[in-house]
């Protein structure tokens, strides 16, 4: 791969980042044979399916893809090798995979997945603002300061300024906090909460913030939807001073991110299983396009060809242990 071309995925990789999209960087760090990728090829794939680079002839991407997928979702890097005989290198730490090429060559690709930062959008430039924009800063957050009054010097901590509420993009994965100390408020909320964002916070005393609730019904908010914002925005640890209050604020989030991430880990143990070991030649069976399955003993069995599951049909015992059996 010339170096041009790396610097285009360089660049690619920024530009990702700098959008809060996740991606994996995958590299051919070893080839073995005849294969049309070499050391030193990269491909970028992103969080979309978006494929860019090369890794591999078109019997390769598929894998790759699947297996950047699989990284992405771990958060771990991954050494995956597709080799024609992937059982005759069973390595610690890699996953061996049959390469389907006819070149018939052995290549090695490390796969690194570069987990988006989180997005804070700020809505304000308050001193609390400035310094929940510091703060998240330090921690790793993209953040995002929208005002019409908004001066880049004057926030150190902000990634981009805005000076139209409108400007900031927002998804369901961003947090929010609402803080302009006047009528865009409304605006700024009403933006949040059309696209449901994992928090949103307003910062406002208790009888503003109810005149504010009671605009955003007089513009036909639906009550229900109120129910999201967080206000006083906030943990309750007795802050007094603007830095404190940022401090509380962000420990929220903080607090709403992780719960969050705990709750995909504890649904992860149940999901279906992407693969299963052929219990003949141990090789690693994609269980979504396999197409020799068998039920022996109350458990389904993946085999990558017709004469694996042949072999295992005439003498099931040969090929699993009396624990296996038992988990039937």
């Amino acid at each position: 791969m010339s170096d041009r071309r790396k610097r285009e995925l360089f660049d690619l990789a920024a530009s990702l980042s700098h959008a809060g999209t996740s991606f994996v960087i995958a590299t051919v760090v070893r080839r073995d044979g005849l294969s049309s990728a070499h050391q030193g090829d990269m491909a970028i794939i992103d969080e979309h399916g978006g494929f860019h680079g090369w890794v591999g002839g078109g019997c390769t991407r598929p894998t790759v893809e699947r297996e950047a997928a699989l990284a992405l979702a771990s958060k771990q890097p991954r050494l995956i090798v597709l080799s024609p005989e992937p059982e005759r290198d069973p390595r610690p730490g890699i996953h061996a995979l049959p390469m389907t090429c006819s070149s018939g060559g052995t290549v090695e690709i490390y796969l690194d997945p570069m987990i988006a930062s989180p997005r804070l959008a700020l809505f304000g430039r308050s001193p609390i603002i400035a310094a929940l924009a510091a703060l998240a800063h330090e921690i790793g957050y993209l953040v995002d300061v929208a005002d019409p009054d908004a001066l880049a010097d004057e926030l150190p901590g902000a990634d981009r300024v805005f000076t139209s509420v409108t400007a900031p993009e927002l998804d369901d994965a961003s947090f929010v906090v609402v803080g302009t100390m006047g009528d865009l408020d409304e605006e700024a909320v009403m933006r949040a909460l059309a696209i449901e964002p994992k928090y949103l916070g307003v910062i406002a005393s208790r009888r503003r913030y109810a005149l504010l609730r009671d605009a955003l019904i007089a513009r036909g908010v639906d009550v229900g939807a109120l129910a999201a914002i967080e206000n006083p925005a906030g943990l309750d640890l007795g802050a007094r001073d603007a830095g404190e209050v940022a401090v509380s604020i962000l420990a929220q989030i903080v607090a709403r991110r992780n719960a969050n991430t705990a709750a995909i880990a504890e649904a992860a143990p149940v999901a279906t299983p992407a693969t299963a070991v052929d219990p003949v030649c141990k090789m690693t069976v994609t269980i979504a396009t396999a197409k020799h399955v068998s039920e022996w003993g109350g458990h389904t069995w993946y085999f990558c060809c017709g004469g694996c599951k042949t072999k295992f049909l005439a003498e099931p015992t040969k090929f699993i242990s009396v624990s296996e059996r038992g988990a039937g």
